[in-house]
Order: structure tokens, then sequence, then C-alpha cells
């Protein structure tokens, strides 16, 4: 992880990695341009308008559509945008992996979710770094009637002991004023992206107004821990093979630490792309050897 390193030529994100640091987040207002926003929405809308969520946390009145890296070339742009591989891989180990790439529709009617960190999946105490990073980038506009996700500013720095405490005074409807003073919704325009550390306590925001608001979302992971997706089974090889390399990398069609996690019997993964590759028949060792 080298800043320097990880920013392309004649690109400044020295003051993204200084609000990462110290608030958890930070927001690239332009991050999509305006074609690309309607890119998005237009590649969205074949499969908007068919799914509700499953509970209160995904929300009664909340759409999602996974594997959107799948959906359409606007999505893999998005997923290798040149700002973001230079702001992630100052906190992430070289050869980061995508690990979920979602877009969410929050309907008119949503309640507000219930605060949480990205990251939680991975059992390691806090505080410490972040093992994830969220962008969560605005295809219409994020405001506070329309349900902007909630962020909690300096709470990638917490404990378990802290959140804990937090968790058990709102189970019992007390006051919780290092979040409730804290809180403020993340307003931006269309094409722009809140980026935000896993350890950061946020959460989709109550639609209060007329229309719904909708949004997708990427999330990283450090190159040693499970993905949320399982892209290998979740999008054919025939369509990866028209990939970039860098969304095949981020997809795990490379070996990490030292060539031994994500090998296929001690090759690269990235030998199945390869027309014609079939795996390595795995033979049956002789009876009595």
């Amino acid at each position: 992880m080298d800043d320097m390193a990880a920013a392309p030529a004649g690109l400044d994100v020295g003051p993204h990695l200084e609000a990462m640091r110290r608030d958890g987040y930070t927001i690239i207002d332009d991050f999509l341009s305006s074609a690309q926003v309607e890119a998005a929405r237009t590649g969205l809308e074949p499969f908007l308008g068919h799914y509700r969520g499953r509970n209160d946390f995904e929300g009664r009145e909340t759409e999602r559509v996974y594997t959107l890296v799948a959906r359409a070339p606007v999505f893999q742009d998005a997923a290798e945008e040149p700002r973001l591989m230079a702001i992630l891989g100052a906190f992430l180990q070289p050869r980061f992996l995508l690990t979920a790439s979602q877009a969410i529709c929050i309907y008119p009617g949503e309640a507000a979710q219930r605060l949480h960190t990205d990251d939680s999946f991975y059992p390691i105490p806090r505080p410490r770094p972040a093992l994830s990073i969220t962008v969560i980038v605005a295809i219409d506009a994020f405001t506070e009637e329309n349900g902007a996700t909630v962020i909690v500013p300096g709470s990638h720095r917490w404990s378990d002991a802290e959140l804990t405490a937090m968790r058990e005074a709102r189970e019992a409807g007390r006051p919780v004023p290092e979040v409730d003073d804290a809180k403020r919704p993340a307003v931006m325009p269309p094409g722009a992206a809140l980026i935000m550390l896993g350890t950061l306590l946020h959460g989709g925001g109550a639609n209060r107004s007329h229309a719904p608001r909708l949004a997708f979302t990427n999330q990283y992971c450090e190159p040693w821990v499970r993905t949320q997706e399982n892209f290998f089974l979740a999008i054919p090889k025939e369509m990866v093979r028209g990939y970039s390399p860098r969304v095949r990398e981020l997809l795990g069609y490379d070996t990490r630490m030292n060539s031994f996690m994500g090998m296929v019997t001690a090759e690269t993964p990235a030998k199945a792309l390869e027309p014609g590759w079939a795996p390595p028949v795995v033979r049956q060792a002789p009876q009595g050897a």
C-alpha cells in the first residue's frame, strides 16, 4: 500500500486520502459523466421492478440487482475507474478484489436502514484497518428526503466495545449522542460517488419522497479474504474473456500472495479463460497405494 505508487501520473488523490483517514469517507462529485449516468440507468431498466428485500435490513421497499458488473459495460468501467483504483490502493494490499457489485433502488415509503459496517463479515477485533471499502454511486441525486446514505464520520476508529454499547443503547431506546449528533446524510448529485472504509457506520436513509432513489455499489476487499459474491459461478467465462485485464483481476482471475492463493493446480486461474481450456483431471490413486 503506497499512495504515490497507487496514483496515476498527474492524478492528485491526496485530499481524498486525507478525508478517508480523518472521517472514514470521501466523495468524488464527478465520478461518472452525465452520459455514463444515463447508460447506467438504461442498463438497469430491464432488471428493475421484479423484486423487494427479504427482511428489514435489505429493506421491504428496496430492490437490489446483484452481479452488476456483468449487466452493462458502464459498470465494468466504474469498477476500475482510475481515481478509485488509486484511493483503494492506498488502503488495500495490491491485487485487491471486487467483493460485491449491486444496484440498490430505495422506493418511497422505505424506512431507514439500521446503522452497520460493511466489513463485519470478518471477525477480526476492532479498532483495526478496514478489510473492505465500499463505493456507492448516485444515479439519482441523493437528498435528505429520498434516502441518501446516512454516515457517522469518525466511527471507523471505534472499538468493538463502543459498537456493542451503541447497539445495546439503541435496542433499549436510549439516545446515543456520539451517533445522533454526528450522523449526516451523504447528499450528492447524480454521478457522484461516496467512498467509505468498511469500518464506517452507515445505513440507507428513509425515502420520504414520491420517487425512487437509484444507486449502485461496488465493494472491494483485501486479496486474502473471501468475497461476498462468487463471481466465478455468477459470470460465464465467455463474458469475462471480453473484460479488461484489470476487471478480470478484480474478479479473481489472478493469483494472490506469492502465487498460492487462488491457484488452479499450481497455475494462475487466468488460464481458465483461454479457449479450449479444461480443468486438469485429478487421477484417483490406485487402491493399496
